[in-house]
């Protein structure tokens, strides 16, 4: 099934880096920038400050023909920040609370059908919480959950309930192992070793049947991607062996951004995944997780018309 209509639920704020750099980010929002510059047009659902950073993130999103009519603005709450620190080249994050995006209200025009994603951290407040509840209940066509689990903004339950209420699925290793309580075993779960290889792709398989999901992508870091749909094979894509890695932060939206795009255009699941991670292999050759830079897409936009 292709979808036309794509709403982005979620959090927008600014990646504050250990170099005095700010950079826009937030899952959700990292998603909508990427399908933006990919030629798809969501509706991005959020709410920023009246704050000159949500000013900032306004004014990009117009520079970048990003649709701002869901974008509200919270006059009592900042706009959403988040110091970002790297250890040994991955990301830890200190998330502020009590920031826009967890009071954002539901629009007035919600319409039925298409796609609804969101992740899960801008359910920790209970209005932002029941404004998806909201969108949900409008019947979109199709639900996808971005598992996000960040400490201590994240419950067993609550994730649990989101994912048997989505439609498709993506998480990382570790999340999948969380969300099962497989943790024990997980770190045996090695696409490179055909042993452990068959472990993930088994607990994946039962997560998918459990939660009766139509599809589930578990990325795998410096290992690549895993893709399970009802209807087809596995399939484990790997990124490129001469892959230079500046950071990680954003390559899951990446991968995210690119996985909806083949469900708007309905793309087999080997294109999906070889793709997607062919955009989220140039995202971490890069500082931050998005970028003002059209040439980023440019050859793979080209490379895929073919």
């Amino acid at each position: 099934m292709k979808h036309t209509s794509v709403q982005i639920f979620g959090e927008v704020l600014f990646d504050h880096f250990p170099d005095g750099r700010r950079v826009l980010g937030g899952a959700p929002f990292n998603v909508a920038w990427h399908l933006a510059a990919f030629g798809a047009a969501p509706r991005f659902i959020s709410a920023v400050g009246e704050d000159s950073e949500g000013e900032q993130i306004r004014a990009s999103m117009e520079d970048w023909g990003l649709i701002t009519s869901c974008l509200q603005t919270d006059p009592e709450h900042p706009t959403g920040a988040v110091t970002v620190s790297l250890v040994d080249g991955e990301p830890s994050y200190d998330i502020v609370p009590e920031r826009a995006y967890d009071f954002v209200r539901a629009p007035e025009d919600i319409a039925p059908g298409g796609l609804l994603y969101h992740g899960t951290l801008a359910l920790r407040g209970p209005v932002s919480a029941a404004t998806l509840d909201e969108l949900k209940s409008a019947g979109p066509d199709l639900i996808f959950l971005d598992v996000n689990l960040r400490e201590p903004w994240w419950s067993l339950d609550q994730t649990r309930e989101l994912v048997t209420e989505a439609d498709w699925v993506k998480l990382n290793r570790d999340e999948l192992a969380r969300l099962s309580d497989a943790a024990p075993e997980h770190e045996g779960w090695l696409a490179s070793d055909p042993e452990s290889r068959s472990a993930l792709i088994e607990s994946a398989q039962r997560f998918l049947e459990r939660h009766d999901l139509a599809g589930l992508i578990v990325t795998l870091g410096a290992e690549g991607a895993l893709g399970l749909t009802q209807d087809a094979d596995p399939v484990l894509v790997a990124p490129p062996h001469a892959l230079e890695v500046v950071d990680t932060v954003g390559a899951g939206d990446a991968f995210a951004a690119v996985t909806l795009l083949g469900l708007i255009h309905g793309w087999p699941l080997a294109t999906v995944l070889e793709r997607a991670q062919a955009f989220a292999a140039r995202i971490v050759g890069q500082r931050g997780a998005t970028r003002a830079d059209r040439a980023l897409y440019a050859p793979l936009i080209a490379d895929w018309k073919r």
